[in-house]
């Protein structure tokens, strides 16, 4: 029984479909906030200037999100495109992909409204962390099981590579964040050196050393 589920496949239609609609609602929900405070601006009758003023640091974290929330869509886009059927555990692992994405809108509502701390900066970029890590659990797996998809196994590796390189700098724009306080969301400027560590972590890779890899196609760690 068990082996029967872990095998079980599922539509690869229907499952992109679901995945974009979740990513939608969530990209979606980032405004909400901004929304709110347009109504409560009018009421105060606040200009235009002013409440851009007043409310610049929601939009930023709206800005911020949004940008991050789609570049993960467009990278789970990638990733997938190739892939002709969806088993269980590959199903199970992108429901918390979805989970984490969903999760955002929340750290983001924290970063536009109130004061940064220790704890708000870890649940936002450590939001991040959790998504890009879930990604390279399904690329691992669809590795292990190229029976999944069309993709050659030298740009799954390429992909694991994007991802691993871009968990490694969410996490050292965390350490970084932490003693800077409010400009330490600068830190995640960091992940414009994720192409350059993709490539380090490729050539160490165990049977690899950097041969026969294709190039990148736009993985879903491209920022």
């Amino acid at each position: 029984m068990a082996d029967r589920t872990s095998t079980q496949s599922y539509k690869t239609e229907r499952f992109k479909a679901f995945v974009d609609a979740v990513v939608a609602i969530a990209m979606t929900l980032l405004i909400l906030p901004l929304t709110e405070s347009v109504a409560e601006a009018g009421a105060e009758g606040l200009s235009t200037i002013e409440f851009l003023d007043e409310h610049s640091g929601q939009l930023m974290s709206f800005l911020l999100s949004f940008f991050l929330i789609a570049n993960f869509w467009m990278g789970h886009h990638r990733q997938y495109d190739e892939v002709i059927r969806v088993t269980r555990p590959l199903l199970l692992c992108n429901v918390l992909w979805m989970a984490t994405i969903v999760w955002l809108p929340v750290p983001t509502a924290m970063l536009g409204q109130m004061d940064t701390d220790a704890l708000q900066q870890t649940l936002y970029i450590g939001t991040l962390v959790l998504t890009q890590a879930v990604t390279l659990v399904g690329r691992v797996y669809v590795l292990r099981h190229p029976e999944l998809t069309t993709a050659s196994p030298s740009r799954v590796q390429h992909g694991a590579a994007a991802d691993i390189a871009t968990i490694t700098l969410f996490v050292i724009a965390l350490a970084l964040s932490i003693p800077l306080g409010p400009r330490g969301y600068l830190a995640l400027l960091l992940l414009v050196l994720t192409g350059p560590l993709a490539r380090l972590v490729l050539r160490i890779w165990p049977g690899t050393h950097g041969e026969g890899v294709e190039p990148p196609r736009g993985d879903a760690a491209d920022v």
